[in-house]
């Protein structure tokens, strides 16, 4: 139902607008609102894709890496720096933010959507770590990577050729992950970045307005905003559940 009424709204034009017509068809069909929000939106379209690919790129492959040797390279402590690392999923972003904004600008990191890919791969690392680490741990055989090692591959070598090919399901999950994580963030990037150099979600809450907002147009502006992710899952969802469970139980 409010699906309903976010569609036919976007197409409606202002005078059709109203809390007794919402339900309505429109009277008379318009792509003004869709045109209007491409218009405020295609800037921080292009440059959430910036943001969203390399965080579920860069992310997942940290989290695979780490889940790899995690999982079969036993060191001392190990199980020590897995916990401190899945640490960092139960931190508040809340309660960062002030340092988090203090350090980017230490390192020199540029603002805007530069410093959202630092943060959210930083952020994304731990649930990678995690669901990586479980499907090494329970799909991969140690027979695969014991006979790598008679080959004489080494960790990276082995990791790079051997695991990554398999790794797919645990990649479909992660990239989903960490793609929509990114895209819809806006806590951190009203913090962290502005209309100029942010994402999606700030030009769409400044498309909405505040004293006379246009309805129609903030309308077609959240179909805009949220159809890269259903995309994704159009795309990729079939795998996902297959993705997630994989590891879940050890055969």
């Amino acid at each position: 139902m409010p699906m309903y009424v976010l569609i036919v709204t976007s197409f409606k034009s202002g005078s059709d607008i109203g809390v007794t017509s919402q339900w309505n068809l429109p009277e008379t069909w318009t792509l003004k609102s869709w045109e209007k929000a491409w218009d405020s939106l295609h800037a921080s379209f292009i440059r959430t894709f910036e943001l969203a690919v390399p965080v579920a790129l860069i992310s997942s492959v940290i989290g695979a890496a780490n889940g790899f040797v995690l999982s079969r390279w036993r060191f001392p402590g190990a199980d020590l720096v897995f916990t401190l690392i899945l640490f960092g999923m139960f931190i508040p972003y809340q309660a960062v933010m002030i340092p988090l904004r203090d350090i980017v600008t230490t390192i020199g990191i540029p603002p805007g959507i530069p410093t959202l890919v630092f943060v959210h791969c930083v952020y994304g690392i731990p649930i990678c770590t995690l669901i990586f680490r479980n499907y090494y741990a329970t799909t991969v055989p140690e027979e695969l990577v014991e006979a790598a090692r008679v080959d004489g591959a080494g960790l990276l070598r082995t990791f790079g050729w051997i695991i990554l090919p398999i790794s797919i399901p645990g990649f479909v999950v992660t990239v989903i992950w960490q793609f929509t994580s990114a895209w819809n963030d806006y806590l951190f990037a009203i913090f962290l970045s502005n209309t100029r150099n942010g994402p999606i979600t700030i030009a769409l809450n400044a498309l909405a307005g505040a004293q006379s907002p246009d309805y129609a147009a903030s309308m077609a502006g959240a179909l805009i905003t949220s159809l890269p992710t259903l995309v994704v899952y159009v795309l990729l969802g079939r795998w996902f559940i297959g993705g997630l469970m994989a590891g879940s139980v050890k055969s």
